[in-house]
């Protein structure tokens, strides 16, 4: 299977694409990455080089993928941070063009707009461009409590409001949705909660004291990938947040800022502690 992956992309650490293409094709996806902003690392350095593409760079790339006839082998369109506003409806119109070509093909949103450590950090226009136009012809959303409470108008506290919140973005019973970095009862432990149709899941975890940039990057497509292989939301759930874990322990055990994704992908394939899927709903 094949997955058009359009996200950022950095040189050095793992952010964006260099956070989610070598996962996928460690599960063995081919993956078409396409590039919406070149930087040397991920910002949050305080430093970096390098600069966001424009629509029409990225619009140019994707149409020559299309140029070569292969839009039907395409299995979903992955997209993450833009860049800019003009970025994002060249996605939606590639992702109109794939599901012409391929009816099964999964549109997944991972509106990156920002978080509860740094606050927004993209404009105004990208996070309305998300909230009425992104979110609503995707397939399946996948975003962390910041982001979610901005996309619902309300607050998550706990499982329960991840469960409600979650329920507002997916109004279409067919939207599957997925929350990251949820409450839940215990201080020490963090939680996932995915949402689909009358149905919900919730996977806790024991909280590590970091972090990790590229985290949520590397979720959404192993989340993707392992229910594109299942069609389970529970499985898939259960085994996606299993390997960010792993990830992230490894790299908290061996002193590192990046995410260890080549270094632990031991963790990718078959995640060395595995966290079950909660039915909650």
């Amino acid at each position: 299977m094949t997955i058009l992956s359009i996200q950022s992309q950095v040189a050095y650490g793992h952010v964006g694409n260099a956070a989610a293409v070598f996962p996928l094709q460690r599960l063995g996806y081919e993956v078409w990455p396409v590039a919406t902003v070149q930087f040397s690392n991920h910002p949050g350095y305080g430093d970096w080089r390098g600069r966001v593409l424009p629509a029409s760079e990225v619009a140019d790339v994707i149409e020559g993928i299309g140029e070569r006839g292969v839009y039907p082998q395409c299995r979903a369109i992955l997209s993450g941070y833009l860049g800019c506003l003009e970025t994002g409806r060249v996605v939606l119109g590639a992702a109109a063009e794939i599901k012409a070509a391929n009816p099964d093909a999964l549109y997944v949103c991972d509106p990156v707009m920002g978080d509860h450590e740094e606050g927004f950090y993209v404009g105004d226009e990208q996070m309305a461009f998300f909230k009425s136009e992104a979110v609503p012809s995707a397939d399946m959303v996948i975003a962390n409590t910041f982001e979610m409470e901005f996309l619902s108008g309300l607050a998550i506290g706990s499982s329960a409001a991840a469960v409600g919140a979650a329920d507002v973005v997916g109004r279409d019973a067919a939207r599957m949705v997925v929350v990251t970095s949820v409450t839940v009862d215990d201080a020490d432990a963090v939680g996932t909660v995915a949402v689909a149709g009358t149905n919900a899941w919730l996977v806790t975890t024991p909280r590590i004291p970091v972090s990790a940039k590229g985290a949520g990057d590397t979720f959404t497509a192993l989340f993707l990938a392992r229910y594109l292989q299942r069609s389970d939301p529970g499985d898939a759930l259960a085994l996606a947040v299993s390997s960010v874990f792993g990830l992230i322990r490894a790299g908290f055990d061996g002193g590192t800022r990046e995410l260890p994704v080549v270094a632990a992908q031991r963790e990718i394939v078959s995640p060395a502690r595995l966290f079950p899927a909660e039915k909650i709903r």
